[in-house]
């Protein structure tokens, strides 16, 4: 705990906890997990099913590469396979800027729960 969470949570003394749990500092899971919820969270949901979806489906492509008896076949098998992991990878990359900005405004309210409980 910060001493910027302790002089929260002595400003905040027997006023509204649920302002204060609502701000409380969240880990790396926690706030990944809290992006599957409240009015975007269904844009979260479709991008990890598609995520998940070109994932294994490179994963596939990757065996047939490994197994391929012909160069042909192997290149078509690699590049599909290459594709869609790197598409994979961006999309699930893509919720990072969400996890930040939610990151920053829950620090923006501590900072204001902090300047009212001072006024």
């Amino acid at each position: 705990m910060t001493k910027l969470d302790e002089l929260i949570q002595e400003a905040l003394e027997g006023q509204d906890k649920a302002a204060l749990a609502e701000t409380k500092e969240l880990g790396y899971f926690a706030l990944g997990l809290s992006q599957f919820s409240g009015k975007l969270g269904w844009v979260t949901w479709v991008i990890m099913l598609v995520q998940s979806a070109m994932f294994l489906c490179g994963v596939y492509c990757a065996t047939q590469f490994y197994f391929a008896t012909e160069v042909l076949g192997a290149v078509k098998w690699g590049i599909t396979g290459a594709v869609l992991m790197i598409v994979a990878t961006s999309l699930k990359m893509s919720l990072m800027p969400q996890m930040q900005a939610d990151r920053v405004i829950r620090e923006v309210k501590r900072l204001e729960l902090l300047l009212i409980s001072r006024n």
